[in-house]
């Protein structure tokens, strides 16, 4: 399928590692010129030269200063401030629980996970509305609609990115600019791989991780853990025009955890 990509210009946030670098990559698969952001150049530079193509931009859009960097690095690469496509991938969990949480975790996580995007939207809008075209995509949790008891200031913010997503959604509803959220269970990388198939083989679920990873995912009705390549095909397709009928969703990307009924 073309994804109708050629000649979009896109901007994933955190694509220096994990997820974001493979929504990166395929975003590149697909013909589009990515920007490729690090919180330091050497790390937006070395994920370009992993990917093979992008362009290195960096900032720590965990505040404003460093959101405006991130921005004028953008301008020197674009020669302007217009994107076609904004995927705020970034955002972090700081392991807690209630009652080691401080007020100052509370305000990072919402630092980390919310307003490193409100600010990037608010600077990246305006020209897709001129345009009348254009893609965000906020990467969110199933977490933040089935929080569990750990982590509450994480959970929280990610409640609060897909709130804003839904009024953003509403705010550009006629105005050509796509909004939507997605959000993953737990996801396969490499660390997880690893720190299960040490889990399942002490307790003897067996030696491989297709022995293991269904005793992993048993809670989930697919028996199996989503990839990062999958997050990203869906995400790819979201940037499409294909995709214009696709509005204010929260995409769950979780083998259907959250739907089932208990």
């Amino acid at each position: 399928m073309d994804l109708q990509l050629e000649g979009k210009t896109a901007l994933v946030t955190g694509s220096y590692r994990g997820t974001g670098q493979i929504i990166a990559r395929t975003l590149l698969q697909e013909g589009a010129s990515v920007l490729v952001h690090g919180f330091t150049q050497e790390q937006a530079q070395t994920a370009v030269e992993a990917l093979g193509g992008g362009m290195a931009v960096s900032g720590d859009i965990t505040s404003s200063a460093g959101s405006d960097s991130l921005v004028a690095d953008v301008r020197k690469q674009l020669d302007s401030d217009h994107v076609d496509i904004l995927i705020n991938n970034y955002g972090t969990v700081e392991r807690s629980r209630w009652q080691d949480s401080s007020e100052q975790d509370w305000l990072l996580a919402y630092q980390q996970n919310v307003l490193s995007a409100q600010r990037l939207i608010q600077h990246f809008l305006p020209a897709m509305q001129q345009k009348r075209w254009g893609r965000i995509i906020n990467l969110g949790t199933i977490g933040s609609t089935s929080p569990n008891s750990r982590n509450p200031a994480y959970y929280s913010a990610k409640g609060a990115l897909a709130t804003m997503t839904v009024s953003l959604a509403k705010e550009v509803g006629d105005s050509g600019v796509g909004v939507n959220l997605v959000s993953p269970g737990l996801i396969l990388t490499p660390e997880v791989q690893a720190a299960y198939l040490e889990k399942g083989q002490r307790e003897g679920w067996g030696e491989t991780w297709e022995d293991i990873e269904p005793r992993v995912a048993a809670d989930i009705p697919t028996r199996r853990i989503a990839r990062r390549e999958e997050i990203a095909a869906l995400v790819a397709f979201l940037c499409s025009p294909l995709a214009a009928a696709i509005h204010g969703e929260n995409l769950h990307v979780d083998g259907g955890g959250l739907g089932v009924v208990t």
